[in-house]
């Protein structure tokens, strides 16, 4: 069965919109870049937010908890 799935690419990553991707094994891709921005005009800001957020607890030289998982908007993070 073939799938599409619509995301945008980022560092060398895809990321689906709004969806986990699981992708068989050894299975056949064929990605088409479109010549046009991400959708979500906030996406870089929350993007580049979520990126300092991470990069502070790295450099942070307090020990940082484990967090167990929650539920935003309906999707497990």
């Amino acid at each position: 069965m073939m799938q599409a799935y619509e995301g945008y690419f980022q560092d060398g990553r895809f990321y689906a919109a709004g969806t986990a991707v699981r992708i068989p094994e050894r299975r056949r891709i064929i990605l088409t870049v479109l010549d046009e921005p991400a959708r979500d005009e906030n996406l870089t800001l929350r993007l580049d937010t979520i990126s300092k957020f991470l990069e502070s607890i790295d450099a942070c030289d307090e020990e940082v908890p484990d967090f167990e998982r929650i539920k935003l908007r309906d999707a497990e993070i």
